[in-house]
């Protein structure tokens, strides 16, 4: 027998199964009726799709013949491609319909498809970073992060977001904390799970940000089509949410956070000012994570993006994870999006006006601004750390909530709820949730 270490240090990760966790697994073993306020999963969220036409993509006779392609097969490329020229009046508010973002062409030569955004995001982390390079990431943001940057060598240092009437990139601290190893700079857009979007001003700074110090941005823009601009930062009266009108006096105006934001929000796809790195996939757009299809989108100067798509075609071409039926499937896939999107965006409005109808009627917490995506976070008076009110809440009222350090959140006094959970089951598990934070 060798002596010495069997498996990586890269791999060596804590795999006991968390208290939270346990306590969810015990309720559930006992038989008693749960309400799941975490749903991720929309397969799984009684929406209505289209069987035949799904399962029909994926008959082609097409997918007989092995034509192995680096970045995919041309035709679910250019499908893509037109998924960002198409992109406004998919969903329920035509989250595109600007500018900046309707009618982008992104040449079909500039995508490269993937199994997972993870699978694109070890790809980009490849090619930017050696072993011990860093990249910033957001935080509070998902935490699948660590894992990817684990398996890749890769260091991530964090960069606050700072909530302020709304949710800022603080870049006073991306200053600090930026090193000659750092490599790029990650942006979630909008952002998981605080639902902000990268303002217009913020693009603008993170570009000067980055040109200046040869950095890349790598952008991830799963949830870009779920837009809420009615729940955003415009004042309500009805509710305990805190999205009151920013005070164009606070210093947060400094940070890149423009003042005129329209509540329209422009894809990364499309940012020529630093290489940069667009990260997207079916299972949010079309919600149908488990077709297996994700792209990136490179951009920026036209000399670095050819060195980039360069090396990124090698790497593809090393793993040509992509299978032919769902690749010959993607334009029919894509088009699903339309009616998924639009059921999808009525179950977050429906959820999040029960929330606030809720919330109205309490005092001890209260919503923060929510500007897209599927989830909202809750500010919750903290009287003991976020877990444990997670494990309270799952033993003593069977409803299942992720405490806020699950996503990295700096302090105590946050719970993150899914909006996708089925309307009914979403209004049963709030109520039973602030009928134990007023207790």
């Amino acid at each position: 027998m060798f002596a010495g270490k069997r498996f990586s240090d890269r791999t060596d990760w804590k795999l006991a199964q968390n208290r939270f966790t346990v306590a969810v697994e015990k309720v559930r073993a006992s038989g008693a009726k749960v309400l799941d306020l975490t749903l991720s999963n929309p397969t799984r969220a009684g929406l209505y799709y289209d069987e035949r036409a799904i399962l029909g993509a994926l008959a082609s006779p097409l997918a007989l013949d092995y034509d192995p392609q680096a970045k995919g097969l041309l035709a679910a490329r250019e499908a893509v491609s037109g998924y960002y020229r198409d992109r406004s009046g998919c969903g329920g508010s035509d989250v595109a319909d600007n500018e900046a973002t309707h009618g982008i062409e992104v040449d079909p030569e500039r995508i490269v498809l993937t199994t997972s955004t993870s699978e694109g995001y070890s790809f980009v982390f490849r090619l930017l970073c050696n072993a011990g390079d860093e990249l910033l990431v957001p935080k509070p943001s998902y935490p699948l992060f660590e894992f990817l940057a684990d398996l890749q060598d890769v260091r991530l240092v964090p960069y606050p977001l700072i909530y302020d009437h709304g949710w800022q990139m603080d870049f006073p601290s991306l200053e600090r904390v930026v090193t000659e190893r750092t490599r790029g700079v990650v942006v979630v857009h909008p952002n998981n799970p605080t639902g902000s979007f990268v303002s217009a001003g913020e693009m603008e700074t993170l570009n000067s940000f980055c040109r200046e110090r040869g950095l890349a941005v790598i952008a991830d823009e799963v949830f870009l089509d779920y837009g809420l601009e009615d729940f955003g930062d415009g004042p309500r009266s009805n509710s305990r949410s805190l999205h009151a009108p920013m005070d164009r006096h606070s210093p947060i105006h400094r940070l890149g956070r423009d003042d005129n934001s329209t509540g329209e929000h422009a894809s990364f796809a499309g940012n020529q000012d630093v290489l940069t790195f667009t990260l997207s996939g079916l299972s949010k757009v079309a919600a149908l994570p488990q077709m297996k299809v994700a792209w990136v989108v490179t951009s920026g100067p036209r000399e670095e993006v050819a060195a980039a798509l360069g090396r990124l075609e090698v790497i593809a071409d090393t793993y040509l994870s992509m299978n032919a039926p769902v690749q010959w499937a993607v334009p029919a896939l894509l088009e699903q999006r339309k009616d998924i999107q639009r059921q999808l965006m009525e179950r977050v409005h429906a959820n999040l006006a029960e929330l606030d109808r809720k919330l109205a009627g309490q005092k001890a917490c209260e919503r923060l601004s929510v500007e897209g995506g599927w989830y909202a976070v809750l500010r919750v008076p903290v009287t003991r750390s976020d877990e444990e009110l997670a494990i309270a809440l799952v033993r003593e009222r069977a409803v299942v909530v992720h405490p806020g350090h699950f996503y990295d959140f700096s302090s105590d006094g946050y719970l993150v709820l899914s909006l996708i959970t089925v309307e009914g089951e979403f209004a049963e598990g709030i109520g039973a949730v602030l009928d134990e934070l007023n207790s």
